[in-house]
């Protein structure tokens, strides 16, 4: 049977699995952090926008065409 200490990289696929851990785990929380500190930006500006509403006749012959 194999000593724990002679086992050099099993010990190092530990050191390897906690360090992302740890990675993992610390980006999260500045993500997290970052996100509440962060005050809501509007994208895109609001501007009024023009409506322009056409009226078809059923005799018409874009009515036609459309249909």
């Amino acid at each position: 049977m194999s000593d724990w200490t002679s086992l050099w990289y099993v010990w190092l696929i530990l050191l390897t699995v906690l360090l992302l851990l740890l990675c993992g785990v610390s980006a999260s929380c500045i993500k997290f952090c970052c996100r509440k500190k962060r005050l809501p930006v509007e994208t895109f500006p609001r501007h009024p926008c023009d409506l322009t509403v056409i009226g078809l006749d059923s005799d018409s012959t874009a009515h036609s065409t459309v249909t």
